[in-house]
Order: structure tokens, then sequence, then C-alpha cells
């Protein structure tokens, strides 16, 4: 199957079965609309593979798994994580402002999950075909 083209459709107007665009999408992360006070991406991680620890001091988070089976961590340090839960299709996580947190894939398929931001988080038009070049973005 033929990887999906995404575009970033921000801050026009936008409409989107998000299930199937979030299931369609092979890259680690696609943003699919960026505007002044949210953002919205989609991101496929391997199994085994994580979104790495970070904490978003100025920003709360939204995330639904559309398909697979992950863990959740969060905490207020990086080396204290007491929230820890496993989750799976169409489950949505909360993650706050200044919250260290971190999700996983646990199950033998890519977890595909969409996330919105507020404010967003990404350049408009952000792709990051692995969480090697994500993780190379970030230390630019």
């Amino acid at each position: 199957m033929a990887q999906a083209h995404f575009t970033d459709e921000g801050p026009s107007p936008f409409v989107v079965d998000i299930e199937s665009v979030t299931i369609a999408n092979e890259n680690y992360r696609s943003t699919l609309w960026t505007g002044a006070h949210l953002q919205m991406t989609v991101m496929s991680i391997e199994p085994g593979h994580d979104i790495g620890l970070e904490r978003h001091p100025d920003r709360d988070q939204f995330l639904r798994v559309e398909s697979g089976r992950g863990r959740v961590q969060m905490g207020p340090d990086r080396d204290t994580l007491p929230f820890d839960r496993e989750v799976e299709d169409d489950w949505a996580v909360l993650v706050p402002a200044g919250a260290w947190h971190n999700v996983t894939n646990l199950g033998d398929k890519p977890l595909k999950v969409y996330a919105i931001y507020g404010p967003p988080e990404h350049p408009h038009g952000t792709v990051h075909p692995t969480k090697a070049d994500a993780d190379a973005a970030e230390h630019h």
C-alpha cells in the first residue's frame, strides 16, 4: 500500500476523518493542521519504540490511540513517573502542561495515535518520517 501524503492544512478551516488518516499515516509524525492556538499531528510508533520522555512546560496535550497497545507514563520529574497506565484502541490521554511523559508501544504492530497541542508544538508543515528525524529536528 502506498504511503498517504499529508499536508498541513492550517490555519484554513479543515475537516478530516481522523481515524482513517491516523491509521493510514506511516510517518513517525505528520502535522495535519497548525493554527494560532492549536496543532494536530498524527503519529506511528513502531513496536517496542516510544516517543521519548519529554515535557511541554507551556502546553497541554490530548492524545488518542486509534490502533495498537501502549503504555503511558507521567509524573512531576523525569525520575518520578507514578502515573502508569496501559492504553489501547479508542483510549484518550490528557497530558497537563509541565508533566514529564512518555508513550511506549507495547504491541507487535505500529501504535497509531493523533495528538492535539495547545499552543502548537512543531513548525507548520512538519513531517518526521522516523523518530530519528524527529530527534534530530529537536536538537537543532
